[in-house]
């Protein structure tokens, strides 16, 4: 491991280090494989999805998922939130498994004890505490009314946004984590970046209000960016199409404007299962 206080080269970690199969993570919807990645003397858990493990879908083309997975990465690092985590694409995953391309992900460690509610969570629906939008009530199996809601905090403001420049067809409660020290991240970005509005997602709380204004400042900046970096457009066009980068450049610009962020359509609004 890294000594104390050294500092972490994460991608390069996942890039080049030597990959060790750990197991496979059954519940989800693709193959999904937990390696060790190990470089010197430093070893990162870390989560790789292989390409060749896609489940096909109707409406996002076959193969596709890891490098949209990659490249939602490349746009939360070039507004500078750092919402995603370090991802990188591999051309091989660890021996044993040889699966092909895919992409790696670090891992995200949680805390051993939630310090509280999580940022989505269903609750009573008399009992909502504050600082929770409630976005839908059902009646549980007892028949008591429910309601999922989600924090309002910065943060997930922030993750919402995010969501929204990504047009990020699948944001479950359950792909927003929190690691030891509070940090919020959300995963599973496969599902994004597509050139038709797919927003689903369980952060509506913010629906039809633009973003706040220092957000607003960041997607000005990679609107900019997108305009006039060819050499970060041609790294993106690795990952998704021509098409879809224009239209990601076009959300972008609008959200940066101070366009209202989107509202449910009337059906698919929400990821199911929700976590």
């Amino acid at each position: 491991m890294t000594s104390p206080g050294a500092p972490r080269d994460v991608r390069r970690l996942l890039t080049d280090g030597a990959l060790s199969l750990v197991g496979q993570i059954p519940s989800a919807s693709n193959l999904t494989l937990v390696c060790d990645s190990t470089l010197d003397d430093d070893t990162a858990r870390c989560v790789y999805k292989p390409v060749r493990g896609e489940a096909p879908l109707w409406d996002f083309p076959d193969g596709t998922l890891a490098g949209r997975e990659v490249a939602a990465r490349l746009i939360d690092a070039a507004l500078g939130w750092d919402l995603i985590p370090e991802t990188v694409l591999r051309e091989q995953g660890p021996p044993g498994a040889e699966l092909g391309p895919g992409m790696l992900q670090i891992w995200i460690d949680g805390p051993d004890e939630p310090a509280g509610p999580e940022p989505v969570e269903i609750f009573d629906a008399a009992e909502i505490p504050a600082g929770y939008a409630p976005i839908l009530r059902a009646h549980d199996d007892d028949g008591s009314v429910v309601a999922l809601a989600h924090a309002t905090d910065e943060r997930l403001h922030r993750l919402a946004v995010l969501d929204a420049v990504l047009n990020n067809a699948d944001r479950k409660g359950g792909h927003i984590l929190t690691d030891r020290d509070g940090r919020l991240y959300g995963i599973d970005h496969g599902l994004t970046l597509h050139t038709e509005p797919k927003l689903r997602t369980v952060l509506w709380g913010w629906a039809g209000a633009p973003a706040a204004a220092e957000l607003r400042a960041d997607l000005a900046r990679l609107r900019t960016r997108l305009a006039d970096d060819t050499a970060f457009r041609k790294t993106l066009r690795e990952s998704i199409s021509e098409a879809e980068v224009d239209a990601l450049t076009a959300r972008t610009a609008a959200l940066a404007d101070g366009r209202e962020l989107p509202t449910p359509p009337d059906r698919r609004a929400i990821p199911w299962p929700l976590f």
